[in-house]
């Protein structure tokens, strides 16, 4: 998948336009943009210097389109609408839990030189509300050290200029669709194209 984020004037509404493996396109939707990384960048940064699938990009290379995002181009495949849903719902805490990650290496960042014990800290309060294992101190300062590149990439460009991302990361397992009621192909048999 691509993502293309391009640098407006300030103030202006940032976006990204996703480009699918599958060929279809989107316009996804931020907020206000100006020197900041915009959140978005934030979130694909962290998730695949953290090697999450399963956070905000790795759904929406799996099919997921959210409220945000608006149909570009190309052939959506059918029952997407239903393989989003489905998506959504399924991965819903992890989006979330990948959300909470970007933000608390968003803070990390902000830190000069934190220590493994600063992190062990702010990764205690920030993900107080997580169940699980959190990233060791070092994945998250390397992840921070990655956000702070593309900081200061985001910082340099004039508007008119863009940041392009590839999300080569394994997406999200797919959600088994429902069968048509005319298929008679036997789902326990394989090469049948299920």
């Amino acid at each position: 998948m691509r993502v293309t984020f391009p640098r407006p004037a300030d103030h202006a509404v940032a976006y990204a336009v996703v480009e699918r493996d599958d060929g279809v396109v989107y316009r996804l939707q931020g907020g206000r943009a100006g020197t900041a990384l915009p959140h978005d960048i934030r979130h694909l940064v962290v998730e695949r210097e953290l090697g999450l699938t399963d956070g905000l990009w790795g759904v929406i290379a799996a099919g997921a389109v959210f409220a945000s995002m608006r149909h570009l181009g190309g052939r959506r495949p059918p029952h997407a609408a239903q393989h989003s849903a489905e998506l959504k719902r399924k991965y819903r805490d992890r989006v979330l839990r990948a959300g909470l990650l970007a933000d608390l290496v968003e803070c990390v960042a902000a830190l000069d030189n934190p220590s493994a014990d600063e992190i062990r800290r702010l990764t205690g309060t920030k993900l107080a509300v997580l169940c699980g294992t959190a990233p060791p101190p070092e994945a998250i300062a390397a992840a921070a050290r990655a956000l702070q590149v593309e900081a200061a990439r985001w910082a340099r460009l004039r508007p008119g200029e863009e940041l392009r991302y590839e999300w080569r990361l394994a997406a999200a397992p797919p959600v088994p669709r429902p069968r048509d009621p005319g298929d008679r192909r036997d789902p326990r048999r394989p090469g049948q194209g299920w």
